[in-house]
């Protein structure tokens, strides 16, 4: 089973490349909570984009976990949104499947 352990010190662009290696799909990673607006730059750590009031800190996410659960504590965990896309980034997941299922 896929499994990733994701800390703060984390840059955007690595997190992005391991999301898409141990799951398949995209993963979206915004400057603010409610993904609107720009996304993150892929130098910046997770901490660095953090929101003020987030606690940070890590987190492991498994295959088997729903998209809209992941975001949810992604969300929680550092006040940063993220959206998990189709492999080819074509269009956003649906928040009931696994991650895995999200990736095929």
């Amino acid at each position: 089973m896929a499994e990733l352990k994701i800390d703060g010190r984390m840059k955007v662009k690595t997190l992005k490349a391991n999301f898409k290696s141990n799951f398949g799909s995209t993963l979206r990673v915004y400057k603010s909570v409610t993904c609107k607006g720009a996304f993150a730059d892929d130098d910046a750590t997770l901490a660095s984009l953090r929101a003020e009031g987030a606690k940070g800190g890590e987190l492991t996410v498994g295959g088997n976990k729903t998209v809209g659960k992941f975001e949810e504590e992604f969300a929680a965990t550092w006040g940063i949104g993220v959206q998990v896309a189709s492999a080819d980034d074509s269009k956003l997941a649906d928040n009931k499947v696994t991650l895995v299922a999200a990736g095929k």
